[in-house]
């Protein structure tokens, strides 16, 4: 019998959309996400930052969904270009993070946690999710430094992964480590929302990670 995803991601984002073109900071996204999920099912159990044990390793997880004797593990990302811009009363300044290389190295490794938590903690499935207004992140790109890490419309993302021989130590510090992907996912990124002044457009990313036991 085919397996049927707890969280319907493209519904939580597009309704969420509606009421939160955009945030302040990856906490209010994850606050916020964390909410309509909430709204979307009353009868969840939903956690923030809760630590889970998974092979010995106790990792922290963003979201965390019991639901119907089912588990999800919910890891978020929010990737920000500067941006000043306001939304009804409300006027939001974002400042620009840079080191794109940086934030697809840490999205991929929340991949790679998630695959080591479905591994290792029963009837848990995981859900990473990528949302910015920095282009850099979905366009393709000639660079070779992380040429690994690159995460364009399409690509099928998988296997191992390391930053390329270019890389000086000052970009991989604390981030030296080899990536690896148990599975196969196709990235497909969506439109979130658009801003008219300034011009702004937000997408987001979702990698699937399903339960293994």
């Amino acid at each position: 019998m085919p397996h049927t995803v707890l969280l319907p991601i493209p519904a939580l984002m597009q309704s969420l959309a509606h009421t939160r073109p955009v945030f302040h900071s990856e906490a209010d996204f994850q606050h916020a996400f964390a909410w309509e999920v909430q709204k979307m099912f009353p009868d969840a159990q939903v956690r923030l930052e809760l630590p889970v044990a998974a092979s010995g390793v106790r990792m922290h997880v963003d979201i965390w969904i019991v639901l119907d004797g089912r588990c999800a593990a919910i890891e978020l990302k929010y990737k920000k270009r500067a941006l000043d811009v306001s939304v009804g009363a409300e006027r939001f300044l974002l400042t620009n993070d840079g080191a794109q290389d940086l934030g697809r190295y840490d999205f991929i490794k929340d991949i790679e946690r998630l695959e080591r938590m479905a591994d290792h903690v029963p009837l848990v499935e995981g859900y990473a999710v990528l949302l910015t207004n920095d282009s850099g992140y979905w366009k393709e790109s000639a660079a070779t430094v992380d040429a690994a890490f690159r995460l364009p419309q399409g690509r099928s993302l998988g296997g191992v992964m390391g930053w390329g021989d270019k890389a000086g130590s000052g970009t991989t510090k604390g981030r030296e480590k080899i990536l690896s992907l148990a599975g196969g996912y196709t990235l497909l990124w969506n439109d979130y929302s658009r801003l008219a002044a300034p011009p702004t457009l937000f997408r987001w990313l979702e990698i699937y990670v399903p339960p293994r036991n």
